[in-house]
């Protein structure tokens, strides 16, 4: 196959051990060496690469930049990587507000891009100066700003797609009278668009009754978007389906205005709970940003020595809210600021404490900490490591103080800690905790926590996941959030476009276990020997798992991580 790929592709095609063991992981718990791994060229470099590993039946996943957390981004798998050569903004037409970009277009040069027309793209994750745009429609990232415009899905306007058996076809809303013409035009995209059908009308009271109301369901395939009032629209029903169902080869993405003037206020709480009970009341100032951290986060910053500078900028408290407004007009965001501290009563008896920030540099630093907080946690000075596992659920804005106060006490239950930060605006709040994946009977209570997490945020009518998917960590979860008949609905649905099963398989549907392929236990291979001691680290593996997969190597503008990266390509 590695002999056939060299031949028919016109990109890199690396089988060696070294290649292989670097695609092995991403930013989850879990490692599976893949096969090989394929740079393509373009588009048709894709095809070819598609149909040789057809040939002998090779399953397939489509990477990004590999950051992904739930560990969708690492299988035993021919992996493709269009990061390295599919790059390209290949249309950005700011009259009709949309851009067309290859899948391993860096998010933040899309929005320097767009941002020479006042313009935009909504999601932003931590991610923003290395993921791709690929990869988010894979995942269907959100981020910092998901209140300006929701999340990928809502965003995206168009895919073009590969499927395993070779079908390349425009995928986007298509309405009642369009799908009838697909439909009777037979061959193989007649064949997918009416099985679309046939499962939408069979499943679709049901979608409508399981499907959480909330802003940051993530978990899940968009089968909702199939329903006739979103206008069967199969790319925004492919979003998020993690290279499971096809190959993205092209995304048209809406761009939506980029507000000038932005203001900074945070906002301090006597604790992350009172905090969210606030959210609601912030949120009815129309912010374009509403984010959490904990004093639990602000104590592993110190502990780590990092960000001292920007820590001393937070207000008094022990949660804060960070929330941004933005406008047109020079002195109208801070103007919204001034209205939203005196409705909140900021400084007075009773009040939350508070300070604005108007400088952009200021804003900027305040968010590097707020974005920094999954690398700050993983490793801690003098305690176990922090892992994902329960890294993202979700649930209506209003509700989120009663669920993490819930969260905390189970937590506590299980002996776990952990801090708690992320999109409070919109219900999905962050954790990485001290789960012990290196013994069985750590591993078993890892288990029976996630479980009783997922009965807990199913109780407040949540998503298992707010953002960062659902890959192999919360698969196996998916029936107790949607019931096992629309998993099945779910199955149904890839075997449209993947009737084989060969596009990142055991991941979403028929998944593999939550506790298989866990990356800590696996350090059993000798140490070679080297210079330096790496005492701190535990060792040379202790310190090769001081890589949490953030991916904040792949840059090539900022700060001084990875010189290698900035000149190379190469992690």
């Amino acid at each position: 196959m590695a002999a056939l790929l060299r031949r028919e592709v016109r990109g890199e095609v690396r089988f060696d051990a070294g290649s292989r063991a670097l695609y092995a992981t991403d930013a989850s718990n879990y490692r599976q060496v893949p096969i090989g791994v394929v740079f393509p060229a373009d588009a048709d470099d894709v095809e070819a690469a598609v149909a040789a590993c057809r040939r002998f039946g090779a399953p397939l996943l489509g990477r990004g930049a590999g950051t992904s957390l739930a560990g969708q981004a690492c299988n035993q798998a021919v992996v493709l990587d269009t990061s390295r050569h599919m790059d390209r903004t290949l249309e950005l037409d700011p009259d009709r507000r949309l851009a067309r970009v290859q899948p391993g277009v860096v998010l933040d040069r899309l929005r320097e891009a767009a941002e020479a027309h006042r313009l935009t793209f909504g999601p932003d994750p931590a991610t923003h100066s290395h993921c791709t745009i690929g990869g988010m429609a894979g995942n269907n990232a959100c981020g910092v700003h998901g209140l300006m415009n929701g999340k990928t899905v809502d965003n995206v306007l168009e895919l073009e797609v590969l499927t395993y058996d070779g079908l390349r076809m425009r995928v986007g809303a298509t309405g009642e009278e369009r799908l009838a013409r697909i439909v009777e035009g037979g061959g193989r995209r007649g064949a997918i668009y009416q099985g679309l059908a046939e499962l939408r009308d069979r499943h679709a009271e049901r979608i409508r009754a399981r499907y959480p109301r909330i802003p940051r369901r993530v978990s899940g395939y968009n089968l909702d978007e199939l329903l006739p009032e979103r206008g069967f629209d199969v790319a925004r029903a492919l979003v998020g389906t993690e290279s499971t169902c096809v190959f993205i080869l092209e995304v048209t993405c809406r761009l939506i205005d980029s507000p000038r003037s932005r203001v900074l206020l945070v906002l301090g709480y006597p604790d992350v709970y009172r905090a969210a009970d606030a959210a609601p009341a912030v949120l009815e100032h129309r912010p374009i940003g509403l984010e959490a951290i904990d004093d639990r986060l602000v104590a592993d910053l110190r502990a780590a020595r990092l960000h001292h500078r920007e820590l001393d900028l937070l207000p008094e408290g022990a949660g804060w809210l960070l929330v941004e407004l933005g406008a047109d007009e020079p002195g109208e965001a801070a103007e919204a600021a001034a209205r939203l501290q005196a409705a909140l009563g900021a400084g007075r008896r009773g009040g939350p404490s508070a300070r604005r920030f108007e400088d952009p540099a200021d804003q900027a630093r305040l968010w590097q900490l707020r974005e920094s907080a999954l690398g700050a946690t993983a490793r801690v000075p003098g305690r176990p490591p922090n892992h994902e596992g329960w890294e993202d659920s979700a649930v209506a804005p209003e509700r989120a103080g009663a669920y993490l106060r819930d969260l905390r006490g189970l937590l506590d239950r299980h002996g776990y800690g952990g801090a708690f930060y992320g999109h409070l605006g919109q219900g999905c709040m962050h954790t990485r905790n001290d789960f012990d994946l290196t013994s069985a009977a750590g591993v078993a209570r890892f288990r029976a926590y996630l479980q009783e997490a997922a009965d807990l945020v199913v109780a407040y009518g949540g998503s298992l996941s707010g953002e960062h998917g659902d890959g192999q960590a919360r698969a196996e979860l998916l029936p107790r959030m949607f019931g096992h008949e629309l998993v099945g609905a779910f199955a149904g649905f890839k075997a449209l476009f993947d009737p084989d099963g060969r596009m990142n398989p055991g991941k979403v549907v028929d998944p593999d276990r939550l506790d298989e392929h866990l990356r800590p236990a696996g350090g059993s291979a000798p140490a070679p020997r080297t210079h330096f001691a790496f005492a701190e680290e535990g060792g040379w593996q202790g310190a090769m798992l001081r890589c949490v997969g953030v991916g904040k190597c792949r840059q090539t503008t900022t700060g001084i991580m990875c010189p290698s990266w900035m000149v190379t390509g190469e992690e």
